[in-house]
């Protein structure tokens, strides 16, 4: 069974603010997704933190594999007693110093740390790409559930306005059959009253449509004052039949709650190998080449030697190799190592909580949609069956063989009937999309099939 295609009020076209590109004319289910997950700050906002990550990724392996390298200049006058450069004795001539000087070094061993960097840096750049996975699927489902309460709304304003339609031409029926004098005014007043409580359904419903709308472009980030032109059209799903542990194995394998709680764990095992590392000796290499210039101002009668003698003559370079070796640091590694042993504690509880958690989420999706399937079945058959017996009643009041009273019955039992017909196909279209997502299929590319 499908449902018909309605158009809400709104523009033809619409630009996506971010994307830049132009919006489909009538947009389905797949359309919104794209374009939520396009324009969504949440999205820009996992995109600005996976940038963050790269950088921390490509620093990490710089500073493992390459030196550092700094270029110093100064300048400056030295007044009252100081030391000669010259006679290396003590005088009270103002001094102009001028020095250069560059050094390099590299961490040539420091218990493996820099791999270790490396590895939490690859971890936590994963971890990113996960969280931004799972506010896709967030978004995804968000976007799915605000369309299908604007489907619901927009089909039941529909229904009721055919109602509406029918009790109006009741009602004019009711006056000309009191006007000839084969029903009472009871029944007209009666009609009366079906009208009014028919016209208040569809006020309702138009509300309730306008602000599912409102819902939906706030989910996809789109403009309000702009329209959207929805395409509505959706088929009850197959629900075929699934292997629980399968099913259960896919999902800790592939949800991004599972791939983020694992690298999580992996975080936190890589910080308590940097807190057992920084225990370690660390060896460095280090050199550095400096120069200086310096003159007399305050003596007229001094000529200095020139800046290009002086560079050359006065520059000197250094090579150190250090070994540094920890010994007592008031207990500070050990605070961090416990400290880290605990966060794995930790991150193994979490681990195991959240692989709990999704089977336990994978078996309620699966019971959840085996009943919206048995409910929807049920309710498509009842929705016939008072549809047909709607039908019947109205017929039956044409000819005056039931009151007013029986006619409202029959009318209110439809309605009630349809509602609950496209309230459960909603539900189960949502909650096999719910069961095929643990299994390992996005939600936007279930609407791309």
């Amino acid at each position: 069974m499908t449902l018909n295609a309605v158009i809400l009020t709104g523009s033809l076209f619409s630009f996506a603010a971010k994307a830049q590109e132009q919006a489909p004319s009538v947009m389905n289910i797949h359309d919104c997704m794209e374009y939520a997950i396009s324009n969504s700050t949440a999205m820009r906002i996992q995109a600005a933190d996976r940038n963050d990550e790269q950088w921390q990724r490509r620093q990490a392996i710089i500073q493992a594999f390459t030196p550092y390298l700094n270029a110093q200049t100064y300048a400056y006058n030295q007044y009252g007693r100081n030391l000669d450069p010259e006679t290396n004795t003590y005088n009270t001539v103002t001094t102009f110093y001028n020095g250069y000087s560059v050094s390099t070094g590299i961490t040539l061993f420091n218990g493996f740390q820099a791999v270790n960097n490396i590895k939490m840096a690859d971890t936590a750049m994963k971890l990113g790409i996960s969280k931004e996975q799972q506010e896709q699927d967030r978004i995804c489902l968000a976007t799915m559930e605000a369309f299908a309460n604007v489907i619901y709304w927009s089909e039941m304003e529909s229904v009721v306005k055919e109602q509406v339609e029918t009790a109006r031409i009741a009602l004019e029926r009711a006056v000309r059959q009191e006007e000839l004098g084969l029903k009472g005014h009871a029944d007209v007043v009666q009609m009366e009253s079906e009208l009014a409580k028919q016209e208040y359904q569809l006020i309702n419903s138009s509300n309730e449509k306008k602000n599912a709308l409102i819902t939906l472009k706030d989910v996809m980030y789109w403009p309000y004052d702009e329209e959207l032109l929805l395409d509505t059209e959706i088929a009850a799903p197959r629900c075929e039949d699934v292997d629980m542990l399968n099913l259960e194995g896919n999902a800790k394998a592939l949800l991004p709650s599972a791939r983020i709680a694992s690298l999580q764990l992996r975080n936190a095992t890589l910080d308590l190998k940097s807190a057992r590392r920084a225990y370690s000796p660390s060896l460095g290499l280090y050199g550095g080449w400096s120069t200086t210039y310096y003159t007399y101002p305050g003596l007229s009668d001094y000529t200095a030697v020139s800046f290009k003698e002086q560079f050359k003559n006065n520059g000197g370079e250094y090579i150190q190799v250090q070994l540094s070796i920890p010994i007592f640091d008031q207990f500070k590694r050990r605070a961090t190592l416990q400290k880290k042993k605990n966060a794995v504690v930790r991150a193994e509880a979490e681990y195991d909580q959240a692989m709990r958690d999704i089977e336990n989420e994978v078996r309620r999706a699966v019971n959840d949609r085996n009943g919206a399937n048995a409910a929807f079945r049920q309710a498509e058959r009842l929705a016939e069956v008072q549809q047909e017996a709607y039908r019947l009643s109205n017929k039956q009041f044409e000819k005056g063989m039931i009151s007013a009273i029986e006619y409202q019955s029959a009318s209110q039992t439809y309605l009630n009937a349809t509602a609950e017909k496209l309230n459960s196909l909603l539900k189960l279209y949502i909650k096999d999309a719910v069961v095929r997502y643990y299994g390992g299929e996005s939600y936007i590319k279930q609407q791309n099939q």
